[in-house]
């Protein structure tokens, strides 16, 4: 590979795709490596880097249709052997681990990444990796689901903490933290924690974190902690979309995007499902068209939604979380109260589908006003409200699906009770 090259890292359940090169490679041979491969094809003619890895990706691992890209990272220069040449690193979510390795590939193996730092990888992989990593600025993503993000916020403590156990920053990019040590890891805890207020499980898990790290208060203690909540956390969401799947029905409602709600109704395979667009933002278009293929979908206005429950002859409403507060409130995409109180008044049951880590701590919540000129920016006097959230009162739920099975409301309580206990480590 004498010219640009693509290196891809496929992501799946907080953990990454390395391959280790078989000594019949041309160059770094043994070395462990993302997806990679020339930008230019066999024959010399050019292709743009997406293109190029999403080939390799092909090649590779026979994953390309599992894969979705999450972003490209600016191209790190790399000298190698007398060779100058960029490299084009690419950051790839995959909901499969179904392999099929190439003749190139000695092994494989879906890792953490840090461990990138602690084996014999071809020299550029962390630096590429870096270009792409989750960090706290990642947490601003409003296209994605609250567990979806509080992956990506424990991905960032994992990473930030390996950096600072050996003594290593991010390759020449801006670290998350300011130093090394305990108080810099806690000041980046809380930053995560923070960055989303009305996003409960992404506080609780980082919490959880912490609380396991505290009696240490070592790099490698939150390290420890940060893999080990990755890895719980991917089983909560498992176990509550399959637990939501016998009290799904075959005509279900929904909004916006939740990825444990889309987890079950792809389990639960309803005959027919009924969309909001889901404003401010739009999300359930996109949710429509991933369900299109396995059911008879019908996307409506977020206005009409309510009536259309109701008309449409719904016999579920299924929609996940951002918050459940202690007194079995809900907080979640604006629309779901008018759509929970409508499902009440039709007698449809409202499910909402979410791991017990989005149960809050506390009752306050943060609607997160979106910008006022997305829905008006016009001259006149007008006060604009443009929530991304709103608040369901607990008796419009039937009930809470969580991966403990379905929470009464005094249930809710008591992991609200048990949820506060982790918030003693920054006291």
């Amino acid at each position: 590979m004498d010219g640009p090259v693509v290196t891809c890292f496929l992501r799946n359940d907080g953990e990454i795709l390395l391959l280790r090169r078989s000594d019949g490679a041309g160059r770094s041979r043994g070395q462990w490596d993302g997806v990679a491969g020339p930008v230019e094809r066999d024959d010399g003619t050019e292709r743009d880097p997406e293109t190029a890895a999403r080939a390799e990706i092909a090649e590779k691992t026979g994953l390309a249709d599992a894969v979705t890209l999450v972003r490209p990272g600016e191209p790190v220069p790399v000298e190698d052997g007398g060779r100058r040449f960029p490299v084009h690193p690419f950051l790839f979510d995959c909901d499969s681990r179904a392999v099929e390795a190439d003749d190139g590939t000695a092994e494989y193996e879906w890792v953490h990444a840090p461990e990138i730092l602690r084996r014999e990888t071809v020299p550029w992989l962390w630096a590429s990796y870096d270009r792409v990593r989750p960090r706290v600025a990642t947490l601003a993503d409003r296209t994605h689901g609250s567990a979806w993000l509080s992956l990506r916020a424990l991905e960032t403590l994992r990473d930030e903490s390996a950096l600072a156990g050996l003594n290593r920053d991010g390759a020449g990019e801006t670290s998350e933290r300011d130093g090394d040590g305990w108080s810099a890891l806690a000041d980046l805890a809380r930053r995560l924690r923070g960055s989303r207020p009305s996003m409960a499980v992404l506080e609780n898990r980082v919490n959880r974190v912490m609380t396991a790290a505290i009696d240490e208060r070592t790099a490698e203690a939150v390290e420890r902690a940060a893999r080990g909540a990755i890895a719980q956390a991917v089983d909560a969401d498992s176990e509550t979309a399959r637990l939501a799947v016998d009290a799904v029905g075959e005509r279900v409602a929904t909004l916006s995007r939740s990825g444990t709600v889309a987890a079950a109704l792809r389990a639960a395979g309803p005959e027919a499902v009924l969309v909001a667009e889901s404003r401010p933002g739009g999300e359930g278009v996109g949710v429509a068209e991933a369900l299109a293929d396995a059911a008879a979908v019908t996307l409506t206005t977020d206005a009409a939604f309510p009536f259309e429950l109701d008309e449409w002859d719904a016999d579920t409403l299924v929609v996940g979380a951002d918050r459940v507060l202690p007194d079995g409130r809900v907080v979640n995409k604006a629309g779901t109260r008018g759509a929970a109180l409508a499902a009440a008044e039709a007698g449809v049951d409202c499910l909402v589908v979410a791991a017990s880590d989005k149960v809050a701590a506390d009752g306050e919540y943060d609607l997160e006003p979106r910008d006022p000129d997305e829905l008006y920016d016009g001259d006149a006097d007008v006060t604009v409200a443009n929530p991304t959230f709103d608040v369901t009162p607990a008796d419009a739920v039937t009930s809470v699906v969580t991966e403990q099975g379905q929470l009464s409301t005094d249930e809710v309580a008591a992991v609200a009770a048990a949820h506060r206990e982790w918030t003693a480590w920054d006291r």
